[in-house]
């Protein structure tokens, strides 16, 4: 079978949409830190959209710190793939081709540093996950001791994180006299435009202090909000869309219909007229503390439940009753602690999210949302948790999705079946555990754990009786077992 490509494009089934544009007349106005499926799914379909209005100013150049793996499936492609939206009912496929080059910095930094110093680029986007941005979970400040970082603050070079090369590009770009590109996160981390550009200026300080007052004084880093569900692409997606197509498409996306990118309004230099999709607004925190503790704060405690009860997707988690009240539950507790927009109807979006996890076609895993977990408790679940607590609330079902985590830590489920605990703090937090050899001890452990928990939340004895229950619970009778507990309130 051949594979997806401009030679190929002609022959694709009718209804299948595809650029309306001449892709050898963009330029690249954006470059992104970190393409993965997300990615290709959220904020390259934003620029496709302004692309296809005619304004060809932004084509992306996309860039792995890490892998060539995409690079190796887009190339063959001409940077074409398709991006399948599932609705549950009928599938619609879409070929995106706003992606014009990805470079595989380790192998190229030269060619990564020149597109971030273009004169064309514009905006510089970044989906680099958590742990990208280098900094220390609990105070913010960079993180010295990881060793890529250290290398970025000996040499900036050939950089080796996502500050890095922004600083090294921006120092270019304001020798040549060029201003800065507008900076923007689209990570899941609270205060995500802040903390970029805390750890931007952080770097460029310890290197030039001219050079940070300059960013600081000029650049702009936009907070964001993002979401869509986007699932990791299996084989049998490959083969199931090679037989629709005719032609293989190993970039493939799957995704849902569901769209939203919501970003100050902060600009330092152009922008595309957004189109669908997109909120411009004076400010995103309501709306990004929204998505974490209600969608995020959920899908945490879905994964780590279901993964323990052996449950491989989201969908099939939420057939149990029980575990639909979990849910509703742990939303009610996140529920009052939000302040939000006028615009956002909290009991609309609930309803809106469940049907979003209700999506069969979607086929989210489990194990895929629980990687990570040490990067997203803290604002996921223990910030709400802080919140109810300092109002004097109950945790019930915020501290059973917690407990869930600890529990996960021990690389077994609920049948005695091994699995990865894929974190990057796995060794530290293994070695936390080591000598914790009970329920009691093992939460005092993990809250002592200041990478993730921040000192004050440790003191709460309310939060330590309540992972402690959870987790003997959890540890002698199993995830199904607990979340029948919290729907009878069975403590």
């Amino acid at each position: 079978m051949s594979r997806l490509s401009s030679a190929t494009l002609a022959t694709l089934p009718a209804d299948v949409a595809r650029p309306r544009y001449d892709r050898g007349a963009v330029r690249c106005g954006v470059v992104h830190l970190g393409i993965g499926a997300f990615h290709r799914a959220h904020q390259a379909v934003v620029f496709e959209q302004a692309l296809n209005a005619g304004d060809l100013r932004w084509g992306i150049v996309a860039a792995s710190l890490r892998s060539p793996g995409v690079r190796d499936q887009m190339a063959p492609q001409d940077g074409l793939y398709t991006m399948l939206v599932r609705d549950g009912v009928a599938d619609q496929a879409q070929v995106i081709g706003a992606v014009q080059q990805v470079i595989v910095a380790p192998e190229e930094p030269e060619a990564l540093l020149a597109a971030l110093a273009s004169p064309d680029t514009h905006i510089v986007t970044l989906t680099v996950t958590e742990k990208g941005y280098k900094l220390d979970p609990a105070t913010g400040a960079l993180n010295e001791s990881d060793p890529q970082l250290a290398a970025d603050l000996t040499s900036l070079e050939r950089p080796q994180t996502a500050p890095g090369y922004l600083v090294a590009a921006l120092a270019r770009r304001r020798a040549a006299g060029l201003p800065p590109f507008t900076a923007i996160s689209c990570d899941n981390l609270p205060h995500n435009g802040r903390r970029l550009r805390g750890a931007v200026l952080a770097l460029a300080q310890r290197h030039d202090p001219a050079l940070a007052e300059w960013i600081g004084a000029r650049g702009t880093f936009p907070e964001t909000m993002v979401d869509r569900i986007v699932p990791a692409t299996t084989a049998e997606d490959v083969a199931a869309l090679g037989a629709l197509l005719g032609v293989e498409d190993q970039a493939m996306v799957k995704t849902e219909p569901f769209l939203q990118w919501v970003i100050e309004d902060q600009f330092c230099g152009p922008r595309p007229d957004f189109g669908s999709g997109v909120q411009l607004t004076a400010a995103v925190a309501p709306w990004e503390e929204a998505k974490l503790r209600l969608l995020n704060g959920a899908h945490s405690g879905i994964a780590y439940l279901g993964g323990l009860a052996g449950i491989d997707h989201v969908d099939e988690v939420l057939v149990l009753p029980e575990a639909r009240r979990f849910v509703d539950r742990l939303w009610d507790e996140a529920e009052t602690t939000l302040s939000p927009p006028a615009e956002l109807d909290v009991a609309a979006y609930r309803r809106d999210l469940m049907a979003r996890f209700d999506n069969p076609t979607l086929r989210h895993r489990t194990r895929q949302i629980a990687m990570d977990g040490s990067q997203k408790l803290p604002q996921r679940l223990l910030a709400t948790i802080a919140a109810r607590l300092e109002a004097g609330q109950g945790i019930d079902a915020l501290s059973l999705a917690v407990a869930a985590w600890i529990r996960w830590q021990a690389g077994r489920d609920d049948q005695a079946l091994a699995h990865q605990v894929d974190d990057p703090l796995a060794p530290q937090i293994a070695a936390a555990l080591a000598s914790a050899h009970s329920a009691p001890a093992r939460v005092d452990a993990m809250l002592a754990f200041e990478p993730v928990v921040p000192p004050a939340l440790a003191g709460q004895g309310a939060l330590r009786d309540a992972l402690t229950r959870w987790l003997a619970v959890l540890e002698s009778r199993g995830a199904l077992a607990a979340l029948m507990d919290l729907a009878e309130s069975r403590l």
